[in-house]
């Protein structure tokens, strides 16, 4: 281990005992002379530890630790609010760097001169962060921009702390009770993701794209997009966009805008993205949205951007309709399906406790929304050891801060009837995902109902021909005749099923006046008819399986 990651080894250990956290080292095989290495903390602080020291410790630490607290301030399973809350004011302003640099990388990185580039270039920067800094320039066509520039030497910096965390997290994991809990090394891997396509100003380019596409039927938002010709790995050009953060404008700045449609648009977005379209932007913190000169909300700084998997998406779907409806026991169960249970979960308390909190939300009316109790949910998840999809709790997150940009813009907006008021597109965006797959199934069902005659006909030629054999101890020929007999009972309900099914897909494109949830009412009454007697179907199933392994039981016993 060289001096450079002996020095972080040391302040990395010296973090987590201060923090209160020792056993993490137990069955580590730290070096106990490394704590006392180099002069980075000041172990014997009079402040203690607590939720903003480790917010402080981890600024001093550099970008890669401040961008972990960012991280970890979503994870509210895993932390106490306290320092959630503390994390999620986590501020990586730093010393900008030399202007001669600035030109220096992007005219390496660009191949040209930045007079050849730009028609004016800003030495001064707008803003400085770890990572990079920003600057106002003008190119060579008359276009505003703003051009980020990456911190020299930064992704080094970060490639070695990560490898720092990396030989630590995994032998926390395999020692420590806390590690397997919740899973440090699969954390940390989540985290290197995001921070590598976070350096990767490509990708970030890409998210600016994909989410003007998605905002682009909504009149009152705008992202600024890149200029892809001037823009690498390590230099993003991009349209410069007047504003101001939105929570820094006062009531008076307020008074000639009309806020209502603003927000609207807003959170119809965001749902839209998330539960429809899969994509989440994973820093949507306030300072992120601006409010512009020409009175429209302007989404900037996308390099961290999730992606929300189909199966998540519709949990939380399903999940915001019984908060909606105030069904506690029904939240529970999609939090059971969604997360996965550890040793000590305890169902029915967790379901106890789920219930009490939607129905104090109910109660509470709207000045509960459904960030809040997402947030809560995810939090109450992580206390009982079931542990939530990541996804989940950054939706959360998103919804929470959300409300902070429209509670400040309009406070009489009201997200969780927003909500209710958007839940009919967004089912029906989760109805045409399944739909297709609806349809393929179909297809496979047709497949396996056209090579059902000749199988059936090969096992029936068999049985005539007395070439069918059964290892068994004992031929019960009234046995087998009723398991054929269920077999088939069981393969001609499957496939009328899948023929209302098939029938059903291909009535979707009759054109009709009566519909259902936007799609033809007669397509909707067989999918639903097939649904009823599927679920019957397998319910028979299960039920006459279980009484039959019984009575096999029963019979071996005696």
């Amino acid at each position: 281990m060289d001096a450079g990651h002996r020095k972080r080894y040391a302040d990395l250990v010296r973090l987590v005992v201060r923090h209160g956290r020792r056993d993490l080292l137990a069955g580590v095989q730290t070096d106990e002379f490394l704590v006392e290495e180099g002069e980075a903390f000041d172990v014997g602080a009079s402040d203690g530890a607590g939720p903003e020291r480790l917010a402080a410790d981890l600024e001093q630490m550099g970008p890669t630790f401040i961008k972990l607290g960012q991280l970890l301030s979503t994870r509210v399973d895993l932390l106490p609010p306290a320092y959630t809350d503390a994390l999620a004011r986590l501020q990586d302003d730093v010393e900008p760097f030399g202007a001669d640099e600035v030109r220096a990388i992007v005219e390496e990185e660009l191949g040209a001169p930045i007079r050849s580039l730009f028609s004016d270039f800003d030495d001064a920067p707008l803003a400085a962060a770890s990572l990079a800094q920003v600057h106002r320039a003008t190119t060579r066509n008359g276009r505003d921009v703003v051009v980020k520039v990456q911190r020299p030497g930064v992704r080094e910096a970060v490639r070695g702390d990560m490898e720092v965390l990396s030989s630590i997290a995994g032998k926390v994991d395999r020692h420590t009770e806390v590690g397997r809990r919740y899973g440090i090394d699969n954390l940390l891997s989540h985290f290197r993701r995001s921070l590598a396509g976070e350096l990767d100003y490509r990708q970030e380019a890409q998210h600016l794209i994909r989410f003007g596409e998605l905002t682009a039927e909504y009149s009152h938002l705008v992202v600024p997009q890149p200029v892809t010709e001037l823009s690498t790995s390590r230099v993003l050009t991009m349209d410069f966009v007047a504003g101001r953060p939105v929570t820094t404008v006062g009531p008076f700045g307020l008074l000639d805008v009309d806020t209502r449609p603003l927000v609207e648009e807003l959170f119809s977005a965001y749902l839209r993205m998330i539960l429809v379209d899969g994509t989440l932007h994973a820093d949507p913190h306030p300072g992120n949205v601006l409010l512009t000169d020409d009175g429209r909300l302007a989404l900037i700084d996308f390099g961290m951007v999730a992606a929300v998997p189909r199966r998540v998406r519709d949990q939380v779907v399903k999940l915001l309709l019984a908060l909606s409806e105030g069904d506690g026991e029904e939240a529970a169960l999609v939090l059971a399906e969604m997360g996965h249970p550890l040793a000590g979960y305890d169902a029915a308390k967790f379901r106890d406790d789920v219930s009490h909190l939607v129905s104090t939300a109910v109660t509470m009316g709207s000045d509960v929304d459904a960030g809040t109790v997402l947030v809560e949910l995810s939090r109450l998840s992580g206390q009982h050891g079931l542990r939530p999809p990541a996804e989940m709790a950054m939706i959360g997150k998103t919804l929470l801060n959300l409300d902070q940009v429209t509670q400040h813009l309009d406070p009489s907006f009201d997200p969780s009837e927003a909500i209710r008021d958007n839940i009919e597109e967004l089912l029906r965006g989760g109805l045409s995902v399944s739909l297709s797959g609806a349809i393929s199934s179909a297809i496979e069902a047709k497949d396996f109902a056209a090579q059902l005659p000749r199988r059936a006909n090969r096992i029936m030629d068999a049985l005539s021909d007395g070439e069918l054999a059964f290892r068994v101890k004992t031929i019960d020929e009234v046995r087998l005749v009723s398991v054929l007999q269920h077999l088939a009972n069981r393969l001609t309900m499957g496939i009328v099923l899948a023929a209302i099914v098939v029938g059903a897909a291909l009535m979707m494109q009759v054109p009709t006046t009566s519909r259902i949830l936007g799609y033809p009412a007669i397509a909707m009454v067989f999918f639903i008819v097939a649904a009823i007697a599927g679920a019957v179907l397998v319910g028979s199933i299960l039920i006459t399986d279980r009484r039959e392994a019984r009575a096999a039981r029963r019979a071996r016993e005696q």
